[in-house]
């Protein structure tokens, strides 16, 4: 409807750069990035010295995983304006992706020279740093929290530093408190409601029986790409998964994919619209981005994580595709995604512990019900297994992709490919155990909310 609407304000005025520079955004947060790519190149033609489209297009390129052509554009923002915080912020993303943490490092703190008060920055700044207990930052950031009129959006940002910064220090009672915080002000910004969650998981479910009924009168077009789909709950290791598969010479890692979710939903097939034409759209919609996004593999893996919901239409729609299902200890994947601040808005359920608990019971049953429909066309990974007997479980992986075997899958963490996830850090590493015990340090304060689940039986790291 945005997109509409800025086509009739063009249609009234076709010089109007900041039309384009808009739907551009609209089309980005579709996931249709060389269309918004498009549409910012009209808002340039006619405005030359954009600046805010030159960084707009940045971020869409980098969700491409473009980086360097991102950093270009970032640096064409910064040249029409030197004082464009903004675009400094941006391009630390861009090289914190690209693993050149020095220089992430350096363009944060420019922002934060340009613009003192940008909550955003520290958040993203305390991510690569480990403070010390005479950090200024520390000092500046706690005077910040101290301001009656701090909007809430960056007294959030600032309770994620502040967790992090006294995580660093070994306050363990200050830092759950700021992440407690944090989510609490986190929720009430997304509109959280827990039971729309709930909802959409019965939904889901009614919708999966006609789905699986549904037949088909002709046959379908061959893919040129084979998808991977590699879901789960968000940080169970979908992100190493991705650096191991990735590395082999067939596959392109494509990382977290948005198209699965927009042409379900833009197809209304949860509400029961289900038929030829629309399952029919979804296939070759999905198929079109891949190909896009594919850079010549055959093979292109998708790791949005939620696309665990969305099994039966992607069966439906995909039925060559590759289901891998990432498992991890429940207790590690539960503080995971609550001490995280996600920048993606659909993730509203890991600001509250309870909720975030709720939500990954939600999540088992929903596995267990594809299980029942499914069960010979979902590969089951377990993450914790991987980390301790690294070459047999990614042999195993390998042969269920059907692709033949090369050693570079035992090496993930020399794979280049630009890493959106929170996890990038991590898969840059040598495969390491005990990730999974990390939470334990909080046990004392968490009230026992983890102990329904069994536990992974791995020791705590030192």
């Amino acid at each position: 409807e945005a997109i509409e609407a800025y086509n009739k304000a063009l249609a009234i005025k076709p010089d109007y750069a900041d039309a384009y520079n808009n739907m551009g955004n609209s089309l980005k947060d579709q996931g249709k990035l060389e269309e918004a790519i498009v549409a910012y190149n009209k808002a340039l033609t006619i405005k030359p010295d954009n600046a805010e489209a030159y960084n707009n297009m940045g971020i869409a390129l980098r969700d491409q995983g473009k980086l360097e052509e991102a950093i270009v554009s970032y640096n064409k923002a910064l040249s029409i304006n030197p004082d464009y915080a903004n675009a400094y912020n941006n391009m630390g993303n861009a090289l914190q992706d690209q693993d050149k943490l020095e220089e992430a490092k350096a363009s944060y703190n420019k922002a934060l020279s340009l613009k003192p008060d940008y909550a955003v920055v520290y958040r993203n700044l305390s991510t690569l740093r480990k403070y010390q207990p005479d950090d200024n930052q520390i000092t500046f950031v706690r005077e910040m929290m101290q301001q009656s009129d701090l909007k809430d959006d960056d007294r959030c940002h600032l309770q994620y530093t502040l967790a992090k910064m006294n995580e660093d220090l070994g306050d363990l009672d200050a830092a759950y408190g700021n992440y407690i915080s944090g989510g609490k002000l986190r929720q009430k910004l997304l509109s959280y409601d827990y039971k729309q969650d709930e909802l959409r998981f019965e939904q889901i479910k009614n919708t999966a029986p006609k789905l699986k009924e549904f037949a088909f009168n002709k046959p379908f077009h061959a893919a040129i790409n084979t998808p991977i789909f590699i879901l789960g709950m968000p940080r169970s290791g979908t992100t190493l998964v991705e650096q191991i598969i990735s590395s082999h010479s067939e596959v392109h890692g494509a990382g977290e994919l948005p198209f699965l979710s927009h042409l379900a939903n833009s197809n209304n097939i949860y509400n029961q619209t289900i038929n030829s034409d629309n399952i029919l759209e979804v296939r070759k919609n999905y198929l079109n981005e891949l190909e896009k996004v594919s850079q010549g593999k055959p093979f292109v893996t998708d790791k949005m994580p939620q696309n665990f919901l969305h099994i039966s239409i992607l069966l439906k729609a995909l039925p060559e595709a590759k289901i891998i299902h990432v498992k991890r200890d429940p207790a590690a994947t539960c503080w995971s995604n609550f001490k995280h601040y996600f920048s993606s808005k659909g993730m509203g359920y890991s600001y509250d512990l309870k909720d975030t608990v709720g939500f990954f019971k939600l999540y088992q049953d929903l596995m267990d019900f594809w299980d029942q429909q499914y069960s010979d066309q979902i590969y089951h990974l377990d993450y914790d297994k991987l980390t301790v007997e690294q070459e047999p479980e990614t042999r195993k992986l390998i042969e269920y992709l059907e692709l033949g075997w090369e050693d570079d899958c035992l090496s993930p963490h020399k794979n280049k490919r630009s890493v959106r996830t929170a996890s990038q850090q991590q898969v840059r590493e040598k495969v390491y155990t005990g990730s999974s015990q990390v939470w334990r340090k909080f046990e004392p304060y968490l009230n026992g909310v983890f102990d329904e689940f069994e536990h992974s039986s791995e020791q705590p790291p030192k």
